[in-house]
């Protein structure tokens, strides 16, 4: 018969509690990482499709942003686009926030009539955001589903 010494055990409970700590500690920060993100409106993409269009519509129409002294944050989105709906409750609170400050425009990367405009702001992947000084040069790009407060505080400098 093998007697097994007693200091062995205190090292394999404590090996065992750290090794129950770690799994336990990911397991939450995996939960907590991906709870919903609480500022978007639905999780529905329906809904995110609806406030793209609706959004689409409010827009200020290109030729006249581009004539207009006030900065303009130009965003090229394509409905299919999922992280396009997905950014849309973002962007339609942006629109809100800044009201009549900002021109918004919504160019739809499908429609060949912005064929130009897509090359001209080199878009590449949608959503593309391309952010315009009040005299229409390009300020600020962004790609791909960006932050709200990040957009807010671009276009809060561009404002003064």
């Amino acid at each position: 018969m093998t007697v097994k010494p007693l200091s062995d055990t205190p090292r394999k409970n404590k090996a065992s509690l750290l090794a129950i700590a770690v799994v336990a500690t990911f397991a939450i920060a995996a939960y907590l990482l991906t709870l919903p993100d609480p500022s978007v409106q639905s999780l529905s993409p329906i809904s995110g499709l609806m406030t793209l269009k609706t959004t689409t519509q409010q827009a200020t129409p290109y030729p006249v942003a581009m004539v207009t002294p006030k900065p303009t944050l130009v965003e090229f989105y394509a409905d299919w686009c999922t992280t396009c709906q997905a950014l849309a409750p973002t962007l339609q609170a942006i629109h809100h926030q800044f009201g009549n400050q900002i021109n918004f425009v919504m160019l739809n990367i499908d429609d060949p009539q912005w064929r130009e405009q897509v090359q001209q702001f080199q878009v590449s992947g949608v959503p593309h955001l391309a952010l315009l000084n009040s005299d229409q040069t390009l300020a600020d790009t962004f790609i791909g589903k960006v932050p709200k407060q990040i957009i807010a505080d671009r276009v809060a400098d561009l404002l003064g």
